[in-house]
């Protein structure tokens, strides 16, 4: 009502009283719900008719600061604790202002001494453990926290910040007993069963995890996130099924995610039901049409289906979403080699690289097109720069072989073939494979005999 009676008043533009409450009221709902220039209307008003309230002053710092007005802030703060040096909101709005400056330490001792005026301790210990956050003191956070919990034990926000700091200092047993505790205090809390179910999937206890979840869902039937870890879980458990009935619960009690429609098409593409695999893949990049993952994960499957038309034609639209991934690049000359467009499995050789991907077989695979293209000069570059990093490799001393007796360079070639035979010997029919011409040469195989007769 209060509410309605301001609206109607600034409408109007006739005055009407409120008492000291009612702006408070008015005020908070409206820093609460972001609307600033509302809140300084009503506290100015509020002040005109209640101009001694040390509360309205505290709540105009208090919109000063949303806005970032520091220094405003920090003026009219000086002269409330004048008048009021023993109110906690001073030193709590004091500590919000050095934290905002990064003086977390500062505000932590403004926090202390806000706790010796107030009797409702629990929004202080909450702000000096978000202080200690900051600071990356986990250990001062967490006990802060814990007081908040000793106090309201359904004070979930503490007790996620509690789980979180163990996680940060990977203290995940010692989580573990804390959230037993907690439970056997309050066994029907689904956020503590959640947490715990989550501590025992990291530490890959997963038949423990999935009891926990359980638990959630049972106690709270339509908890979101108990169904997804419970989906995860029974992943990593091989109940794909299973898996998969629990990511469905999720979407009927919430709108559909690419990201649960991508574990249920990664959970039917286990099983080998890869139609509907195909189907939730698509239902993935129909919600996000810039979730470059859903569009691999179908090129991926219809690649290994040996269906390269399409794999190109999906994974095309996953470099349209993000062009520097290097495994992109690596499927993309996969599947042009399959499709035999060469020169475009130059290219993605070529963006392998220029990437960061220099893995031996990105420089063997990129040299065998150029090869088969006749750009033998092109192609001994490419190797001479491989064996740089991989020294003692057959795959790559063999190529040499073909590609310097190719080059008319015999003395390097059988120079690389001692050294290839050395490595591997078995490995030299790739020069048949590769380098017909060079194989069926009579110093080659001349040399090849020899050799085997020296080993035998």
């Amino acid at each position: 009502m209060s509410l309605l009676k301001f609206e109607s008043m600034l409408k109007t533009n006739n005055i009407y009283f409120f008492d000291l409450v009612e702006f408070e009221e008015i005020i908070v709902h409206y820093l609460d719900s972001g609307k600033i220039s509302l809140a300084k209307k009503a506290i100015k008003l509020g002040l005109e008719q209640h101009p001694e309230s040390i509360d309205l002053k505290l709540l105009m710092v208090e919109s000063y600061l949303t806005e970032n007005e520091i220094d405003k802030a920090t003026i009219l703060l000086k002269k409330i604790e004048i008048i009021a040096p023993d109110n906690e909101e001073v030193f709590i709005q004091k500590a919000t202002i050095k934290s905002k400056k990064g003086l977390h330490k500062e505000a932590i001792l403004d926090l202390k001494t806000a706790l010796s005026f107030t009797e409702d301790k629990i929004d202080v210990w909450s702000l000096m453990g978000m202080e200690y956050l900051y600071l990356d003191d986990f250990k001062n956070a967490r006990i802060n926290f814990a007081y908040c919990i000793e106090a309201d034990y359904e004070d979930y926000s503490a007790l996620y910040n509690i789980v979180y700091c163990f996680d940060m200092q990977k203290e995940h047993e010692e989580a573990i007993n804390y959230l037993n505790a907690y439970i056997d205090k309050n066994p029907y809390c689904e956020v503590a069963w959640h947490q715990l179910g989550r501590q025992h999937y990291v530490l890959e206890n997963y038949k423990k995890a999935l009891t926990s979840f359980d638990y959630a869902v049972l106690i709270d039937e339509s908890f979101l996130g108990g169904y997804l870890e419970k989906a995860k879980t029974l992943e990593q458990l091989g109940n794909y099924q299973d898996a998969i009935d629990n990511y469905l619960i999720t979407i009927e009690l919430d709108d559909p995610t690419a990201f649960v429609y991508i574990r249920i098409g990664e959970c039917y593409e286990k099983i080998e039901k890869l139609e509907a695999a195909v189907s939730y893949y698509k239902k993935a990049v129909h919600e996000d049409p810039l979730l470059d993952k859903g569009w691999i994960l179908l090129t991926n499957l219809y690649f290994d289906q040996e269906q390269y038309q399409k794999a190109a034609y999906y994974l095309a639209k996953a470099l349209k979403i993000d062009e520097v991934n290097g495994l992109y690049w690596r499927r993309y000359a996969e599947i042009n080699l399959k499709l035999s467009f060469f020169e475009e499995a130059v290219v993605g050789f070529n963006s392998c690289l220029r990437l960061g991907d220099t893995s031996p077989e990105i420089y063997i695979g990129l040299t065998d097109v150029l090869s088969f293209l006749g750009e033998f000069n092109d192609a001994l570059k490419v190797l001479l720069v491989a064996q740089k990093s991989y020294k003692g490799f057959a795959e790559i001393e063999y190529r040499l072989v073909g590609l310097f007796f190719v080059l008319s360079k015999e003395k390097y070639a059988f120079t690389h073939l001692i050294t290839a035979m050395k490595i591997d010997y078995d490995y030299h029919t790739i020069l048949n494979e590769l380098y017909p011409s060079v194989y069926d040469n009579v110093e080659i195989k001349k040399l090849l005999v020899n050799y085997k007769k020296a080993i035998e």
